[in-house]
Protein backbone atom coordinates (compact mmCIF):
# COMPACT_ATOMS: atom_id res chain seq x y z
CA UNK A 1 0.00 0.00 0.00
CA UNK A 2 1.66 3.73 -0.91
CA UNK A 3 0.84 6.49 1.42
CA UNK A 4 0.60 10.08 -0.55
CA UNK A 5 0.62 12.46 1.74
CA UNK A 6 -0.52 16.52 1.12
CA UNK A 7 1.26 18.77 3.41
CA UNK A 8 -1.06 22.52 3.39
CA UNK A 9 -0.56 25.06 5.55
CA UNK A 10 -0.22 28.85 5.99
CA UNK A 11 1.98 30.39 4.20
CA UNK A 12 5.19 30.81 7.43
CA UNK A 13 3.61 27.58 9.44
CA UNK A 14 6.99 25.63 8.00
CA UNK A 15 5.61 23.27 5.52
CA UNK A 16 9.30 22.87 3.97
CA UNK A 17 10.73 22.41 7.48
CA UNK A 18 7.73 19.85 8.34
CA UNK A 19 8.77 18.35 5.07
CA UNK A 20 12.76 18.15 5.26
CA UNK A 21 12.07 16.93 8.81
CA UNK A 22 9.77 13.79 7.59
CA UNK A 23 13.04 13.44 4.65
CA UNK A 24 15.44 12.94 7.21
CA UNK A 25 13.76 10.66 9.56
CA UNK A 26 12.81 8.38 6.34
CA UNK A 27 16.43 8.51 4.93
CA UNK A 28 17.59 7.27 8.43
CA UNK A 29 15.03 4.30 7.96
CA UNK A 30 16.84 3.39 4.60
CA UNK A 31 14.22 4.43 2.24
CA UNK A 32 15.69 6.76 -0.94
CA UNK A 33 13.98 10.32 -1.18
CA UNK A 34 13.59 12.14 -4.50
CA UNK A 35 12.13 14.79 -6.00
CA UNK A 36 12.31 18.97 -5.32
CA UNK A 37 12.16 21.44 -2.46
CA UNK A 38 11.78 25.15 -2.79
CA UNK A 39 13.16 27.39 -0.41
CA UNK A 40 13.84 31.24 0.65
CA UNK A 41 16.48 33.47 -0.93
CA UNK A 42 17.13 36.23 1.66
CA UNK A 43 19.19 39.25 2.05
CA UNK A 44 19.13 40.11 5.76
CA UNK A 45 15.67 39.34 7.55
CA UNK A 46 14.02 39.80 3.80
CA UNK A 47 12.75 37.58 1.70
CA UNK A 48 13.91 38.25 -2.10
CA UNK A 49 13.21 34.93 -3.67
CA UNK A 50 13.39 31.09 -4.01
CA UNK A 51 15.53 28.33 -4.69
CA UNK A 52 14.27 25.17 -6.52
CA UNK A 53 16.73 22.37 -4.85
CA UNK A 54 16.42 18.71 -6.26
CA UNK A 55 16.87 16.87 -3.32
CA UNK A 56 19.11 14.01 -4.17
CA UNK A 57 21.88 15.56 -5.88
CA UNK A 58 21.29 18.68 -3.77
CA UNK A 59 21.87 20.50 -6.91
CA UNK A 60 20.23 24.17 -6.24
CA UNK A 61 19.07 27.13 -8.70
CA UNK A 62 16.95 30.02 -8.03
CA UNK A 63 14.08 30.44 -9.90
CA UNK A 64 12.14 33.21 -8.92
CA UNK A 65 13.38 36.88 -7.76
CA UNK A 66 12.48 40.22 -7.09
CA UNK A 67 15.18 41.14 -9.69
CA UNK A 68 14.18 38.83 -12.39
CA UNK A 69 12.86 40.50 -15.66
CA UNK A 70 10.33 37.72 -16.95
CA UNK A 71 6.91 37.51 -18.69
CA UNK A 72 6.05 35.40 -15.62
CA UNK A 73 5.50 37.17 -12.81
CA UNK A 74 3.88 35.70 -9.45
CA UNK A 75 3.48 38.88 -6.91
CA UNK A 76 6.70 41.01 -7.02
CA UNK A 77 8.69 37.76 -8.37
CA UNK A 78 10.14 37.02 -11.81
CA UNK A 79 9.72 33.56 -12.40
CA UNK A 80 12.39 31.46 -14.58
CA UNK A 81 10.55 28.51 -15.68
CA UNK A 82 13.66 27.40 -17.63
CA UNK A 83 15.23 27.04 -13.96
CA UNK A 84 12.36 25.23 -12.20
CA UNK A 85 12.06 23.25 -15.47
CA UNK A 86 15.96 22.11 -15.50
CA UNK A 87 16.41 21.62 -11.46
CA UNK A 88 13.00 20.66 -10.51
CA UNK A 89 11.23 18.69 -13.07
CA UNK A 90 14.05 16.97 -14.21
CA UNK A 91 14.90 16.17 -10.01
CA UNK A 92 10.75 14.91 -10.13
CA UNK A 93 11.42 12.81 -13.41
CA UNK A 94 14.83 11.39 -11.79
CA UNK A 95 12.54 10.39 -8.30
CA UNK A 96 9.98 8.72 -10.29
CA UNK A 97 12.46 6.05 -11.70
CA UNK A 98 14.99 5.81 -8.88
CA UNK A 99 13.62 7.17 -5.30
CA UNK A 100 11.14 4.89 -2.90
CA UNK A 101 9.44 7.89 -1.90
CA UNK A 102 8.77 11.43 -3.91
CA UNK A 103 8.95 15.08 -2.71
CA UNK A 104 7.73 17.92 -4.33
CA UNK A 105 7.73 21.12 -2.70
CA UNK A 106 5.61 23.09 -3.18
CA UNK A 107 3.05 22.92 -5.97
CA UNK A 108 1.94 26.45 -5.57
CA UNK A 109 1.45 30.17 -7.66
CA UNK A 110 4.71 29.73 -8.96
CA UNK A 111 5.30 26.66 -9.68
CA UNK A 112 1.88 26.05 -11.41
CA UNK A 113 3.45 28.51 -14.29
CA UNK A 114 5.46 25.44 -16.03
CA UNK A 115 3.80 23.56 -18.26
CA UNK A 116 6.19 20.48 -17.49
CA UNK A 117 5.84 20.79 -14.01
CA UNK A 118 2.07 20.44 -14.27
CA UNK A 119 1.81 17.46 -16.67
CA UNK A 120 4.85 15.62 -14.64
CA UNK A 121 3.08 16.20 -11.12
CA UNK A 122 -0.07 15.01 -12.47
CA UNK A 123 1.58 12.03 -13.91
CA UNK A 124 3.72 11.40 -10.05
CA UNK A 125 0.18 11.75 -8.38
CA UNK A 126 -1.17 8.67 -11.05
CA UNK A 127 2.19 6.42 -9.82
CA UNK A 128 2.13 3.66 -6.71
CA UNK A 129 4.84 5.03 -5.28
CA UNK A 130 4.91 6.91 -1.34
CA UNK A 131 5.09 10.63 -2.32
CA UNK A 132 5.18 13.86 -0.07
CA UNK A 133 3.32 16.97 -1.30
CA UNK A 134 3.18 20.43 -0.03
CA UNK A 135 0.67 22.43 -1.45
CA UNK A 136 -0.37 26.28 -1.34
CA UNK A 137 -3.47 26.64 1.25
CA UNK A 138 -5.30 29.18 -0.99
CA UNK A 139 -4.50 28.51 -4.57
CA UNK A 140 -7.44 27.78 -6.69
CA UNK A 141 -5.32 26.58 -9.45
CA UNK A 142 -6.45 23.72 -11.16
CA UNK A 143 -3.71 21.15 -10.73
CA UNK A 144 -3.89 22.32 -6.78
CA UNK A 145 -8.29 21.87 -7.07
CA UNK A 146 -7.72 18.30 -8.25
CA UNK A 147 -5.30 16.52 -5.94
CA UNK A 148 -6.84 17.96 -2.89
CA UNK A 149 -10.05 16.07 -4.31
CA UNK A 150 -8.49 12.92 -4.64
CA UNK A 151 -9.44 10.45 -2.31
CA UNK A 152 -5.77 8.56 -2.40
CA UNK A 153 -4.16 11.66 -1.05
CA UNK A 154 -4.10 12.28 2.33
CA UNK A 155 -4.29 15.87 3.47
CA UNK A 156 -2.47 16.88 6.40
CA UNK A 157 -2.74 20.75 7.76
CA UNK A 158 0.69 21.92 9.47
CA UNK A 159 -0.09 23.89 12.32
CA UNK A 160 2.22 25.51 14.48
CA UNK A 161 1.02 23.26 16.91
CA UNK A 162 1.29 19.77 15.30
CA UNK A 163 4.39 21.13 13.18
CA UNK A 164 7.42 19.42 14.90
CA UNK A 165 4.68 15.86 15.58
CA UNK A 166 3.96 15.73 12.43
CA UNK A 167 7.29 14.15 10.86
CA UNK A 168 6.70 11.38 12.79
CA UNK A 169 3.35 10.95 11.97
CA UNK A 170 3.83 10.72 8.57
CA UNK A 171 7.25 8.05 8.83
CA UNK A 172 4.58 5.94 10.80
CA UNK A 173 2.10 6.40 8.20
CA UNK A 174 4.87 5.24 5.44
CA UNK A 175 5.80 2.51 7.37
CA UNK A 176 2.62 1.00 7.94
CA UNK A 177 2.55 1.37 11.71
CA UNK A 178 -0.81 3.31 11.98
Amino acid sequence: MYVKIGLSGLPGVGKTTTLIKTIQMLEEEGYKVGGMITEEVKEGNRRVGFYVRDWANDRKEIFAHVNFESKYKVGRYGIKVEVLDEVGVRALEEAMDTADIIVIDEIGKMEVVSKKFVSVVREIVDMDKHMILTLHKKSRNPLLQEIRRRDDIRMLEVTPINRNLLPFRIVTLIKGEQ
